[in-house]
């Protein structure tokens, strides 16, 4: 490990992706599936469980697909749905800083809670603080 790069490599020394470092699609599902569940039963996230409607089954599936193409795996949701267009798919739903801040404080649980290594939890939470912020379509 090189002091400037932090990523661990693999036996070639070639820096692993997010999603090899994260340890696959496995660890992917595991993560969503506890970003989501944190989101149904803690109190602190009520706002941001109130946007996503009754059945959070779809949510989970397409944000499952989504990251292991944006953490550098496979790109499930692009072969199934094409581009991303993430602010356009968002504009529907109510989004200020509040939901924002649920939706990132949500995920960092979920990513302490299954054990993300330490150095990638820090790199993904700036940047999904960055897209969650892209997100806001209101000010409060």
């Amino acid at each position: 490990m090189n002091i400037h790069d932090p990523s661990p490599r693999d036996a070639d020394n070639r820096p692993l992706t997010p999603f090899e470092w994260i340890g696959g699609e496995d660890a992917v599902k595991q993560l969503v599936d506890r970003f989501y569940d944190l989101m149904d039963i803690e109190p602190d996230y009520a706002a941001l469980r109130a946007a996503h409607g009754s059945d959070l089954s779809q949510a989970r599936e397409r944000l499952f697909m989504f990251l292991c193409g944006w953490l550098g795996g496979p790109n499930l949701y692009v072969e199934r749905f094409g581009h991303p267009r993430l602010r356009a798919r968002h504009l529907p739903f109510s989004i200020g800083i509040k939901e924002r801040d649920q939706w990132v404080a949500c995920m960092q649980q979920a990513m302490r809670e299954v054990s993300t290594p330490q150095p990638l939890m820090a790199r993904l939470t700036e940047s999904f603080m960055q897209t969650a912020d892209h997100m806001r379509n209101r000010g409060g």
